[in-house]
């Protein structure tokens, strides 16, 4: 299978991409900073294509030729009209730009932040309420992958069909270790914070209640690549692990690593309470996939650690923050 892949280069699309690979499949991906990941470019099975979310005629000549699209790529607004012709026109355009160039799945990458303020339990099937611009564009391209069922022949009467599947993921907190030499990493600075108060000894006050089902990018592209391989059709999946991760709890996973650094994990004088989780049961259902946080995170951790002491002794490491 040949996948178009926006955003190959990025948190999630480094690992998408290497998934890909590694399941014998071959990708065109599009990236503003071809040069960025070296490693990439002499990849057998890989065509990099220079361009960002703008570039449209450039994405409709890259996907030609295709068997799917995964788009993982953000575009990024300050304001209603910004967000939507930066994100959600582009979507538009990739939909129908796809399914006449005979694409077969295509993949949009959404967010939980599409959903709203979190409502314990909630799955798939709960109301979109968007709070922020940012969500409500998630939303709006949610409901264009599902809708997009078939061409109008005329005000209100459908005609052709359209025959490509269109499927969404919803990432939450999402974070990577760089897949590659010279790759990128989440644009989150809090691992990092952490990591540098611990070498450097300052104390750090961090709520026990304060935090995430955390998801690494390794994990989640297992969803992307099960999910564009699949025959499913407009199906939509949470991409979260099971399990509730504080930052309180990764602050002391960090201080473990450094048992020589004075500093102090400090809890405000708070009632630790039962977090609210997202209901992620459908991807185990589906594909078998149930994600446990830790299982990544400890090693991410300690990416941060060893760049943080790295730094603290004067080394220059390379800058893996990868944003729009």
């Amino acid at each position: 299978m040949k996948v178009f892949i926006t955003g190959g280069t990025g948190n999630i699309g480094q690992y998408v991409t290497k998934a890909f690979l590694e399941a014998r499949h071959s990708v065109v991906l599009l990236t503003r900073t071809p040069d960025r990941i070296p490693a990439y470019l002499a990849m057998k099975n890989v065509e990099v294509v220079k361009g960002n979310m703008l570039d449209l005629d450039v994405m409709g000549k890259a996907l030609q030729g295709c068997d799917a699209v995964v788009h993982i790529a953000l575009g990024w607004g300050n304001d209603p009209l910004e967000m939507l012709d930066h994100d959600t026109r582009v979507t538009a355009y990739l939909l129908n730009t796809a399914d006449k160039a005979g694409v077969k799945n295509f993949v949009y990458t959404s967010s939980t932040a599409a959903m709203g303020p979190l409502r314990n339990g909630m799955d798939e099937t709960a109301l979109r309420i968007p709070e922020n611009l940012y969500g409500a564009t998630k939303a709006a391209s949610e409901a264009y992958v599902i809708g997009f069922r078939h061409y109008y022949g005329s005000q209100g009467n459908g005609s052709q069909m359209v025959k490509m599947r269109r499927n969404i993921i919803r990432p939450g907190y999402t974070y990577s270790n760089p897949a590659v030499e010279g790759g990128a990493s989440q644009s989150d600075t809090r691992f990092k914070k952490i990591a540098e108060d611990i070498v450097a000894g300052r104390d750090i006050i961090w709520s026990k209640n304060d935090g995430t089902q955390f998801l690494s990018s390794r994990q989640i592209a297992q969803l992307y690549l099960k999910l564009t391989e699949s025959d499913l059709n407009e199906e939509i999946f949470f991409a979260l692990s099971h399990n509730f991760v504080s930052w309180y709890d990764i602050a002391c996973v960090a201080k473990e690593m450094v048992p020589e650094s004075p500093s102090r994990i400090i809890a405000p004088d708070e009632e630790e309470v039962a977090p609210s989780l997202y209901g992620v049961g459908k991807m185990e259902r589906v594909f078998g996939l149930k994600f446990d946080a830790w299982e990544d995170l400890r090693e991410h951790i300690a990416w941060n650690v060893e760049r943080a002491k790295a730094e603290a002794a004067g080394q220059k490491v390379h800058n893996v923050l990868h944003v729009w």
